[in-house]
């Protein structure tokens, strides 16, 4: 019975941890997306960094990425269509899985 619960316990940790690791990149992500969003904004320095801000809370509103979406698409208006939001935050989590993993080995 020992052993059955190490494994359970093992699973659950393996569990706790790429649901954590998940939850860095997709964090990751929406602050890399708000700077650049903010870029595209004029945004520079602390106003930069406290739009990427909004945008990483901006997820917390609803499971997914529609809000951050939402967001977004929102705010830069006619600038940008919102297809090519979308192709910037999939490349975006690609970048952000990256520099997480770095940082966690």
């Amino acid at each position: 019975m020992s052993s059955f619960d190490d494994r359970k316990k093992s699973f659950e940790s393996k569990f706790a941890h790429d649901a954590e690791l998940q939850f860095k990149v997709e964090a990751r992500r929406n602050r890399l997306l708000g700077e650049w969003a903010g870029d595209l904004l004029g945004k520079e320095g602390d106003d930069r960094a406290a739009y990427a801000r909004e945008v990483v809370k901006s997820d917390f509103q609803e499971a997914g990425d529609d809000d951050v979406m939402r967001k977004v698409v929102g705010d830069l208006g006619e600038k940008v269509p919102a297809a090519e939001v979308r192709a910037k935050m999939d490349a975006l989590m690609i970048e952000a899985k990256e520099q997480v993993m770095k940082e966690s080995l």
